[in-house]
């Protein structure tokens, strides 16, 4: 959905529908409920453009940020019946779709340049959370599969009831609970089990006072004028495991990289966002304790920058032998 009336995002993957920003109008019209938070930046209008162009929604209101993704997968990504419960995390989904596109490219090198599509291609989210996410954008854009992991089971009910009311992910998308919230791939890879790759967007903080204090500094950066809160509502939501455990991003990062040493032959590359730039001297120096092959890809989150971390335990030829 592309308008020229907006400045195109660059910092967004080349392939990225949302480079252009959104056309609150078209969008809309594919969601009415998203209208009632659409209003004009006054402050934010010149002679060359046009009202519609610069027309936004207050992205510090958990409500229309949850609208607005809601109409972006109706008209971008045919997913008809999409809904979170509330508190839970409702991601940014162009940041979400950059994460797919740049997984994509890195399947690519390990076949002939070309990014591998269709079902046979089965991903593992760690960590699906209640919005089923990734799984549909895999699915929407490159016809990926998907087992998504949770430890929360009214997350992987909410997902359930996605994937029903879409009936085009129900052969595309399973859902397994882990059990034990101690382990990230045990109890998850099975034996038999075969992946392509593996995606997460780790807890954040380490605690639930640093991930308030976080939501505090991100509502006042987004709405600097509101009133002060000490209990701030989060735009995007989050609770409990969807925004911190023991040891933070770092702590739960290394837990997988020890984790996935034990399944070397069953994943081609296991990734992982990484927000936190202070914490890849020490992510590097596990990768390189238990042996891995690894890489970084720089990518943009938003207002922030961020960046992927894959690794892989096969060699040059193991990975072309791979069978996508």
């Amino acid at each position: 959905m592309k308008s020229t009336k907006n400045t195109e995002k660059t910092n967004l993957h080349p392939r990225n529908l949302h480079r252009f920003g959104y056309d609150f109008e078209l969008l809309a019209q594919n969601n009415p409920e998203l209208g009632k938070f659409v209003f004009v930046n006054e402050h934010n209008i010149d002679s060359s453009d046009s009202e519609q162009a610069k027309q936004t929604i207050d992205f510090s209101n958990p409500d229309a940020v949850k609208a607005l993704n809601n109409s972006l997968l109706i008209a971008n990504y045919d997913i008809q019946n999409w809904d979170i419960p509330e508190n839970f995390l409702c991601p940014p989904i162009p940041g979400r779709a950059d994460y797919i596109h740049y997984l994509a490219d890195l399947l690519a090198t390990t076949n002939n340049g070309v990014i591998p599509k269709g079902e046979t291609i089965v991903g593992l989210d760690v960590g699906i959370g209640a919005n089923c996410i990734y799984p549909i954008l895999g699915n929407a854009i490159y016809g990926w599969s998907f087992v998504g992991t949770d430890i929360d089971e009214k997350a992987i009910q909410n997902c359930k009831k996605i994937i029903e009311q879409n009936p085009k992910l129900i052969e595309a998308i399973s859902l397994q609970l882990q059990v034990n919230p101690r382990f990230i791939f045990k109890n998850i890879i099975e034996p038999e089990d075969k992946f392509t790759f593996t995606i997460c967007n780790p807890p954040f903080h380490s605690s639930p006072e640093e991930a308030t204090k976080s939501a505090v500094r991100k509502v006042t950066n987004l709405a600097p004028n509101a009133p002060k809160t000490t209990k701030p509502v989060l735009n995007f939501g989050g609770h409990n495991a969807e925004l911190w455990c023991e040891g933070g991003e770092l702590g739960f990062i290394k837990q997988m990289i020890y984790e996935s040493a034990k399944y070397p032959m069953q994943c081609l590359w296991f990734t992982t966002l990484v927000s936190k730039q202070s914490n890849l001297p020490t992510i590097y120096k596990t990768l390189n304790n238990v042996a891995a092959i690894h890489k970084t890809i720089d990518m943009a989150q938003g207002q922030k920058n961020s960046r992927i971390v894959a690794w892989t335990f096969m060699t040059e030829a193991q990975q072309k032998a791979w069978k996508f």
